[in-house]
């Protein structure tokens, strides 16, 4: 009997993968687990529909992805902070901060979890890496300015 995994069964296969199954352990293991389903017209159909449904999702977030990517990269997120005269900082520049900044400046809203910066303790400018999307990166730089508060 042919049948479609919904699952990752090890020794059997992978999900949404299609294969051959003895009857017996597709009607008294897999099915009432539901970790398969019989491989119908209906069931093929919805599977490929879904497949495509999320190839498009994922082809629609990469063009987002690009967007805001040409948006951010090469610019100057300026971010302001307590210290002292010397340019140090009493504490140390966050990532939360940062991506309020991103927000506040540039209008776009980015996870502060998905900002690579180095520790900031000092004024000046830093390299800021946002990820974006898998394999899309947007290089950015933090000017770290002191206010005497």
């Amino acid at each position: 009997m042919k049948v479609i995994l919904l699952k990752d069964i090890k020794g059997t296969g992978k999900k949404d993968q299609i294969i051959e199954a003895s009857d017996g352990y597709a009607r008294n293991y897999l099915f009432p687990r539901g970790l398969a389903k019989e491989a119908s017209a209906t069931n093929l159909n919805a599977i490929e529909n879904a497949k495509s449904a999320k190839a498009h999702r994922e082809d629609v977030e990469r063009r987002a992805a690009e967007e805001q990517r040409g948006k951010l990269a090469g610019k100057v997120v300026r971010v302001t902070a307590r210290g002292a005269e010397g340019g140090k900082l009493y504490g140390s520049v966050t990532s939360q901060e940062i991506a309020d900044a991103l927000q506040k400046q540039y209008g776009v809203k980015v996870d502060k979890k998905k900002l690579d910066v180095a520790n900031i303790r000092n004024s000046g400018d830093y390299k800021l890496s946002v990820w974006l999307y898998a394999g899309i990166t947007a290089e950015m730089t933090v000017s770290v300015s002191v206010s005497a508060s």
